[in-house]
């Protein structure tokens, strides 16, 4: 573990707890644990240090999440997971290309789109307030495959930012469901992303793991009390969080494409 004095860990703790609670409600945990690793580590620390910290502090919340949905939210475990793998495929893809694209040229792009979803959340009021009329059909679950999956699963192995949110969205569009239980899926999703980042990083041995021990307790705590918020206030809560960490994904990555 690096020298990190006293009151750095107590703020990189508190950020993994915040960050597990936003995580758990809508996705986009990582705007707030990323920087924070980043800023918190010793000066020098390489940068893949702070991702492989980041990814075993992550899924240790995720999967606190999950499993407290899973018990009380109506989820298909089995869609999620296979959505989750193709996810796990394509971000794995997606890292590989990154080495030789600008992802600066994509920031601008995604900052529209994900302007562009507000829009359309904030005019459709209905969006993601209804349950699911039934199971999903094959041709659904297919395309959320192809698009939440490999689509979504490409773009976090080669940007990043907003994995989550993204992920609920498009289930909430592809399969038709409510967005508390969008929300459950994609922790699921994200448990299968998180664990073949982490086993990479881990192989790295870019992983400060008595650190990330100690900030995954945190993270774990506020990824289980997200979810029991999600699950007792409802969707309308969730869709103010989710316009939320929208704004702010979109102000996060400006600044980084024009400020920083």
């Amino acid at each position: 573990m690096p020298d990190i004095s006293l009151t750095t860990v107590v703020l990189l703790c508190l950020a993994a707890l915040a960050a597990g609670w936003i995580d758990a409600v809508v996705g986009g945990g990582g705007l707030l644990l990323l920087p924070a690793l980043l800023l918190g580590l010793p000066a020098g620390t390489p940068a893949a240090h702070a991702l492989g910290t980041n990814k075993a502090v992550a899924i240790v919340g995720t999967t606190g999440a999950a499993v407290t949905y899973a018990r009380k939210a109506p989820v298909d475990v089995r869609t999620a997971v296979r959505i989750g793998l193709a996810a796990l495929a394509g971000s794995s893809g997606g890292a590989f290309f990154a080495a030789g694209m600008s992802t600066e040229v994509l920031k601008p792009v995604i900052m529209v789109v994900l302007l562009a979803v507000a829009a359309f959340v904030i005019f459709r009021p209905a969006f993601g307030t209804a349950p699911a009329t039934g199971p999903a059909t094959r041709r659904q679950i297919l395309t959320a495959i192809a698009l939440a999956g490999v689509g979504i699963g490409f773009y976090d192995g080669l940007v990043g930012p907003g994995t989550g949110t993204f992920l609920v969205l498009a289930l909430t569009a592809l399969l038709h469901l409510d967005l508390v239980t969008a929300s459950a899926t994609a922790k699921i999703v994200n448990c299968c992303t998180n664990a073949g980042a982490l086993a990479t990083f881990a192989w790295q041995g870019a992983v400060l793991w008595q650190l990330a021990a100690l900030m995954a307790v945190f993270n774990l705590a506020g990824g289980m009390f997200g979810a029991h918020t999600a699950l007792k206030r409802g969707t309308g809560f969730v869709r103010v969080v989710l316009l939320t960490v929208v704004f702010a994904l979109v102000a996060n990555l400006a600044w980084e494409q024009w400020a920083a």
